[in-house]
């Protein structure tokens, strides 16, 4: 429900017909949404429908309130902490209080306030883990540019020693075979120096039996002069 604050009298009476011609159809609906005390400090609420009423509280502007029974003048509505009572009508407006909606505004900011710094701390967060995380790429980065060159290294000795050992056994292969070779000159000059030895017995043999015969010989011829004699 909206107050209007008057000007006049006349005014004031039209709007109070036409308040109570909408009250008459929206009483419903107007019970069903929140009523609020409108842009003023205080208020007073009262037993009954009239100045000359007992005040029973005082309601602040921004005050949510339960409308009981609408009317042009005095509305019968019950606060938050049940108690009933009557307000004067244009006091009360079915609009949201500029205290209110400023204040809901300053709590939306103080959380959006709050979010944005969670947020950055996150984002800080992020950053510093983002650093580290690069640093150790870097690193990592460093550590296998090192191991490429060991691996390089590496496999450069590799072929330098298999090509040492392809020489290494080639060697072997000829000192190998120059060893047979040697056996085989040993044992054909062992044979050798064998036959020479027999040859030089077998001279000396021949020499001496020739000796003997000719000797022999010799001793034959004598006896035969002798005889002759």
């Amino acid at each position: 429900m909206i107050l209007f604050q008057p000007k006049g009298r006349a005014e004031t009476m039209k709007r109070y017909v036409f308040i109570g011609i909408f009250l008459v159809f929206a009483t419903a609906s107007v019970q069903a949404q929140p009523t609020y005390v409108s842009e003023i400090v205080e208020i007073t609420l009262r037993t009954g429908a009239g100045i000359d009423h007992k005040v029973i509280a005082m309601v602040k502007s921004g005050q949510p309130l339960v409308v009981l029974e609408p009317g042009p003048e005095w509305t019968k509505v019950r606060l938050p902490n049940e108690k009933e009572g009557y307000i004067l009508s244009r006091f009360l407006t079915d609009k949201r209080p500029n205290e209110l909606l400023l204040d809901e505004l300053k709590e939306k900011y103080k959380n959006l306030e709050s979010k944005g710094n969670a947020i950055r701390e996150e984002n800080s967060k992020q950053k510093n883990q983002n650093e580290g995380l690069l640093s150790e790429l870097a690193a990592k980065e460093e550590q296998l540019s090192g191991l490429t060159a060991s691996y390089d290294a590496l496999k450069a000795d590799s072929a330098e020693f298999l090509n040492l050992k392809t020489n290494y056994k080639q060697t072997v292969a000829q000192l190998t075979e120059q060893t047979q070779k040697a056996e085989q000159c040993e044992e054909a000059y062992s044979k050798l120096q064998k036959w020479q030895i027999i040859r030089w017995v077998l001279t000396g043999a021949g020499i001496l039996l020739v000796g003997v015969l000719i000797g022999m010989t010799s001793k034959r011829q004598r006896r035969r002069s002798t005889l002759l004699l």
